[in-house]
């Protein structure tokens, strides 16, 4: 059992989904780069640790979401006597929509929770072809839960939590598989509904791209 902090700030600003990218680097520069949470940089190159401060598209809002360390550190950006960013060429008015400040009991439970996973970047250029190789759909999806419970364990990880029951994922329903660019790459990004006995906050990032809003997880109603 863990408990961690999440802090959800929501901007009055409007930006697209692949304007995020910028959005997290403008966040980044404003917090003058004095926490590696910003930018999962460090002096040895980049730090593949999960990313305590996430940054999303949230009905077309600019949204920083802060876990743990990161509700620690998001005051590198605040203390700038002015907010506002740049972005794509016009400038953004960071006033605060929405602030959330709430915490969670991270544990494995003896129920199911639902969920759906929105541009959840599972494969990458190497496991790609696994993936495509499989012989059945369902194999498919077997590995993708695979896959899945794996992302949850590094998230698991990230927040210093040890996980101290078996994991179990199911996935329920592929709703759309698209291609997407994450750093110049072209990846597939799925749109699934699944289920797990680990509860996992609203809006959390699981897999790869999370910082750049990529496989956010929002709960659905039993």
């Amino acid at each position: 059992m863990k408990r961690i902090r999440l802090l959800k700030i929501s901007f009055n600003a409007l930006i697209k989904s692949y304007e995020i990218p910028a959005f997290r680097g403008a966040v980044a520069e404003k917090a003058g780069n004095k926490s590696v949470l910003f930018h999962n940089h460090d002096k040895n190159g980049f730090n593949y640790r999960y990313p305590l401060i996430q940054y999303k598209s949230l009905r077309q809002h600019p949204v920083l979401l802060c876990i743990d360390e990161g509700v620690d550190e998001i005051h590198h950006f605040f203390q700038s006597k002015e907010w506002d960013i740049s972005i794509s060429g016009r400038r953004l008015d960071m006033s605060i929509e929405n602030m959330n400040l709430n915490t969670f009991t991270m544990q494995v439970w003896d129920k199911q929770w639902h969920y759906s996973i929105h541009n959840w970047i599972a494969l990458n250029q190497k496991n790609v072809s696994v993936y495509n190789d499989k012989p059945t759909e369902k194999d498919k999806q077997e590995y993708l839960e695979r896959i899945l419970t794996g992302n949850i364990l590094s998230f698991a990880k990230g927040i210093n939590w040890t996980v101290d029951k078996q994991i179990t994922t199911k996935i329920q329903k592929v709703r759309n598989v698209s291609t997407v660019n994450l750093k110049g790459n072209k990846l597939l990004g799925f749109h699934l509904d699944f289920s797990s006995n680990v509860f996992l906050p609203n809006h959390i990032g699981l897999g790869k791209g999370v910082s750049h809003g990529y496989g956010i997880i929002t709960m659905k109603k039993n």
